[in-house]
């Protein structure tokens, strides 16, 4: 009896290593996910920006591209605030350098 007791213990550990490891491994999948959404809407963050330049305002450029105005300033407050955090980068790497 204390045999088959000792396979059990060892296999409720298996399983729950298995568990642990599907749930580590589902985890690091949606990691990696949401690194690239961020990624993504950096990029159209600069994107929209660029296009409320060149179709002149915030309303154009919501009908040009088939955008919520709201989305349109979404945008432009993302592509800001990263040029701002750029900005702030560049200050103390140049403050650095002195």
């Amino acid at each position: 009896m204390t045999v088959q007791n000792s396979d059990k213990t060892l296999s409720r550990k298996q399983r729950l290593q298995e568990k642990q490891r599907r749930q580590l491994s589902v985890v690091d999948t949606v990691d990696k996910a949401e690194a690239k959404v961020v990624k993504a809407e950096a990029e159209l963050a600069v994107a929209v920006a660029e296009a409320v330049q060149v179709f002149g305002d915030e309303k154009s450029a919501s009908e040009g591209l088939d955008m919520p105005v709201e989305a349109i300033r979404r945008f432009l407050g993302m592509a800001r605030a990263e040029a701002e955090d750029r900005e702030a980068a560049d200050r103390t790497e140049a403050a650095g350098a002195h």
